[in-house]
């Protein structure tokens, strides 16, 4: 576990990058797996940025920050992967009933746009509030660790 704080930055954005489009393919586009990916993704920042010596508000500035950073990256990504559809959507003459996605909102139409909010939108904003969900239960293991009396 302490070689994994030590790897160098460039190798665990990379690392990140090529997990999350694995997820993201394992999803078949939809981002559950992604999400989930926030867990793990929230203790590891928080591992990382807490060997820093930094002041409090800059390790808790630097862990939303990277937070952000990861959930941009799957807005990014999701975008490319559904930007498709927007057009399907834009063009009249398409067949979007049968498009393959649910009908959540019992209209074709409706559920269309709903479904690429929830993909495009939605689903990585859940992702961004797991990875500080985790980062704040792994702030709070810390802090009852260092607390503890040694015996």
């Amino acid at each position: 576990m302490r070689n994994l704080r030590k790897l160098n930055s460039k190798t665990v954005i990379v690392l990140y990058i090529l997990i999350d489009i694995i997820f993201m393919g394992m999803g078949m586009g939809v981002p559950i797996f992604c999400i989930l990916l926030g867990f793990p993704l929230g203790w590891y920042i928080t591992q990382r940025v807490s060997a820093s010596t930094e002041q409090l508000y800059q390790k808790y500035y630097k862990i939303f920050k990277l937070s952000l950073f990861a959930a941009i990256f799957t807005i990014i990504v999701m975008l490319i992967v559904w930007g498709g559809a927007i057009l399907i959507h834009i063009h009249s003459s398409s067949d979007i009933q049968n498009f393959g996605h649910p009908y959540i909102l019992y209209d074709p139409k409706t559920s269309f746009i709903g479904w690429l909010i929830l993909m495009i939108i939605i689903s990585p904003f859940l992702q961004l509030l797991t990875t500080i969900f985790s980062v704040f239960i792994t702030l709070i293991r810390n802090e009852k660790k260092s607390q503890q009396p040694s015996i």
